[in-house]
């Protein structure tokens, strides 16, 4: 693996208690897997830097993770669902982005409903992406640059559109490492709660074996989305990440994000 490398990661929601939804992080873990990052880097274990990302733009990335966050003088990027912004229960509202902005976060778009962008028409697309991109410029007084594709999902159409509406760089849901400076498209590591630090450290381990490994993972699960279509994928995705909601808060949380099944 060649140094001086990065690997994005993409986090969701974090809760201070245990889920058994597998996009809620524990706050805990979360700073556990910092710390890890931390001393993989300092005893010389990878060469590969970590990026920190956050999808959707819920309540507890201002909460939590902003906190926490400043305490290790970190910073993160925030890709923002713009029209759940200050309209959805439990999602964060504009004086929320603007105190990320002012406690040095990075803001990014992440679509305006969190449709997935491959259904998209074209009035549909410049809606997700254009509507996006300019009302967080106007709310936030800042230029927004960087839009991460919902569910992962993108094709050339797609990548054209986002192009157009003005943004250089795309974030995906393709698990690799990146070289600096980035390019176009970049790859991120979806960080779910049933993944331990040990094997989360073996994705950073120099030899690169293990994230060899999830990158051909993700071919075959992109060719099995394709064979089933992405309504069946979803119900076999709601199964394996959704299992187990009991509370209240947990089947909720199970409804907010019907198109996160990566």
């Amino acid at each position: 693996m060649p140094p001086f490398q990065e690997l994005y990661l993409l986090y969701h929601e974090l809760r201070p208690n245990n889920s058994p939804y597998t996009y809620a992080l524990e706050t805990a873990e979360f700073e556990k897997q910092l710390d890890l990052f931390a001393q993989l880097q300092r005893d010389g274990s990878t060469t590969l830097t970590p990026q920190l990302t956050f999808d959707d733009g819920h309540i507890s990335n201002f909460k939590y993770a902003l906190p926490i966050l400043q305490s290790r003088s970190l910073a993160a990027r925030f890709f923002i669902t713009v029209g759940w912004t200050g309209r959805k229960k439990d999602f964060m509202d504009w004086p929320h982005l603007k105190e990320l902005l002012h406690g040095g976060q990075q803001i990014g778009a992440h679509g305006w409903s969190h449709t997935l962008l491959t259904h998209c028409t074209d009035n549909q697309l410049f809606t997700e992406l254009n509507n996006a991109r300019q009302t967080l410029e106007d709310k936030l007084g800042v230029p927004i640059t960087t839009v991460s594709l919902p569910g992962g999902r993108f094709n050339q159409r797609v990548l054209a559109a986002c192009r157009d509406a003005g943004y250089p760089h795309i974030y995906t849901s393709v698990p690799k490492a990146e070289s600096v400076p980035v390019g176009e498209l970049i790859g991120r590591l979806n960080i779910r709660s049933d993944m331990s630090r040990e094997w989360i450290a073996s994705v950073f381990h120099k030899d690169g074996r293990t994230l060899s490994g999830l990158a051909s993972k993700y071919r075959w699960k992109t060719a099995a989305q394709s064979m089933m279509g992405d309504r069946l994928y979803q119900r076999l995705w709601a199964l394996l990440n959704r299992q187990g909601s009991n509370s209240e808060e947990d089947r909720e949380a199970a409804n907010e994000h019907p198109a996160h099944y990566q």
